[in-house]
């Protein structure tokens, strides 16, 4: 039988990736959209040729890689560039996901996206985990991580969806606000529960 997709989504700083690390030691396949739209632009992919050709050689570094930098400098203010390189990468991602998926061999398989609502993806998986945490921890969580300014991770913040309006679109809320231990007794709990469900459904 397919395995149901568990759409796992948390702002900047949640830890969703210390949760989705605890599924996987209890064995349970995961793909990460962030990873996906970074395999679809590697050398020799056709999406890397297509935006050297549309932006030229200045979006490649010296060892023929994608420079993420330049090319987020030249989409960030030019909503028309932004909207063909989205128009361009969306389809190959998700199409990248959906073959991660297909592979799945547990009997639920897991999709993080920090924009699962944003971006609509929350339609494509089957329920929807949301990673919570209190803001002023998230902040703080992010600041340490990335070694960014507040005001760095506020603008980031404002970018993605405010804390209220993903939680509307969650079926289950985890509030990782506490320590590994905990999180880890968590996660064992909600695993134990999705494999009662059937396609992700109570």
């Amino acid at each position: 039988m397919k395995p149901w997709v568990l759409g796992l989504a948390g702002g900047i700083g949640s830890g969703k990736s210390a949760v989705v690390e605890a599924f996987g030691r209890l064995g349970v396949d995961w793909v990460d959209a962030d990873h996906a739209a970074r395999w679809v632009v590697e050398p020799g992919k056709p999406a890397l040729g297509a935006i050297a050709d549309r932006f030229g050689e200045t979006v490649l570094a010296a060892d023929g890689s994608l420079n993420r930098s330049v090319l987020r400098e030249l989409v960030f203010h030019d909503p028309e560039q932004r909207k063909w390189l989205e128009e361009l990468l969306h389809p190959m991602i998700r199409q990248e996901i959906a073959q991660h998926l297909a592979r799945a061999t547990s009997p639920y398989a897991i999709m993080v996206s920090p924009l699962l609502v944003e971006s609509g993806q929350y339609r494509q998986v089957d329920r929807v985990l949301v990673v919570d945490v209190p803001e002023a921890l998230q902040l703080e969580r992010a600041a340490r991580r990335d070694r960014c300014s507040e005001a760095q991770i506020q603008a980031i913040l404002s970018a993605q969806i405010s804390r209220d309006e993903r939680l509307r679109h969650a079926d289950d809320v985890l509030v990782n606000d506490r320590d590994l231990a905990w999180l880890m007794c968590e996660v064992e709990r909600l695993h134990n529960f999705y494999l009662t469900l059937r396609g992700g459904q109570e």
